[in-house]
């Protein structure tokens, strides 16, 4: 896949153009896909190049609940980075910093 196709949209846009018939996903060409066709194209995902291959054994998965309203001083270069990933930037630096808390509270 070429970047000049892809556009990353909120899960807000998404369901947005869903309502309006917008989708464009070609879903009887997915579900064709053989699970080997699944594997190569994973293989061949630059955005799977650094993620090992047993990821998932320290996945722990995470319900939100309720946030804390909370004035935080943070450097503006870590704030600018993550808002240039997109909507969702506070969401991912509160995951950032579970990740950090959950493995400095393993025993050691």
């Amino acid at each position: 896949m070429s970047a000049s196709n892809t556009k990353r949209l909120s899960a807000t846009e998404l369901r947005e153009r869903r309502a309006k018939g917008e989708s464009r996903t070609d879903w009887a060409r997915v579900d064709a896909k053989t699970e080997a066709e699944l594997a190569r194209d994973i293989a061949t995902d630059p955005d799977w190049k650094n993620i090992p291959p047993d990821w998932h054994l320290d996945a722990i998965p995470v319900a939100p609940g309720t946030k804390k309203l909370l004035s935080l001083r943070v450097d503006p270069d870590v704030v600018d980075w993550f808002r240039a990933q997109g909507p969702g930037y506070q969401t991912r630096m509160n995951a950032v910093l579970r990740a950090f808390m959950t493995a400095a509270s393993k025993p050691r």
